[in-house]
């Protein structure tokens, strides 16, 4: 394709352009990831993407908002039940790092404050305060689900794009305790594992609730 001259828009919108460089990633990864290479991609000149998109570090943050709206796609017909909404989250942020798995280190990695990110965090405390929860439980709730999630994400792909791979073997003379639970640490990566670990982390909130509503 013919490139357009310097600082030419050529017809691109910043929703394109982070289209376009989450397609890249998601094809040859993060580490072979520049603007020249996106330029290339779209047929264009290197200034008609900054002319949208203020050099790589706010491109890198249009590609997260890109996934992140891939998260609230539906969020209109969301649970209003807090617990519900929690879940309906966490799986379709798992969901969507399967899809992208190379690109949603950035996720892991970058403070996430695009009004996408904002708006699925806003929904979900707010209707932690409608069903009574106490404001600390609130304030800690999304550090604790997506430090969950991120963390837990990044280890289950780490594989790579084709998902988590087969956990190691534990000699079971050297760690024999280790070894004994190995049996129920079959399905790395599956939804029942991804559930069990959610349903920890939903009780524990339920729990500190429980615990103030007694205290008071």
């Amino acid at each position: 394709m013919a490139r357009r001259r310097q600082g030419t828009p050529a017809g691109l919108d910043r929703e394109r352009i982070a289209a376009a460089a989450v397609v890249l990633v998601d094809r040859d990864g993060l580490d072979r990831f520049g603007v020249r290479r996106l330029a290339e991609e779209l047929g264009v000149d290197p200034m008609s993407i900054y002319h949208y998109i203020k050099g790589k570090a706010a491109l890198l943050d249009a590609m997260s908002e890109a996934v992140l709206a891939e998260v609230a796609a539906g969020a209109d017909d969301a649970p209003r039940d807090w617990e519900k909404l929690t879940r309906w989250t966490a799986h379709r942020y798992r969901e969507m790092a399967y899809r992208h798995p190379r690109v949603f280190p950035l996720l892991a990695t970058r403070a996430q404050t695009s009004p996408v990110a904002l708006a699925a965090l806003e929904r979900l405390v707010t209707a932690m305060r409608q069903a009574g929860l106490p404001d600390q439980v609130v304030a800690d709730a999304p550090l604790m689900l997506f430090g969950f999630l991120n963390g837990y994400l990044l280890a289950v792909l780490s594989g790579g794009p084709d998902g988590p791979g087969d956990m190691p073997a534990i000699d079971a003379a050297a760690y024999p305790a280790l070894a004994a639970l190995t049996p129920l640490q079959a399905g790395f990566g599956s939804v029942a594992e991804f559930d069990r670990m959610l349903d920890a982390v939903i009780g524990g909130l339920r729990d500190r609730a429980s615990a103030a509503f007694t205290s008071r």
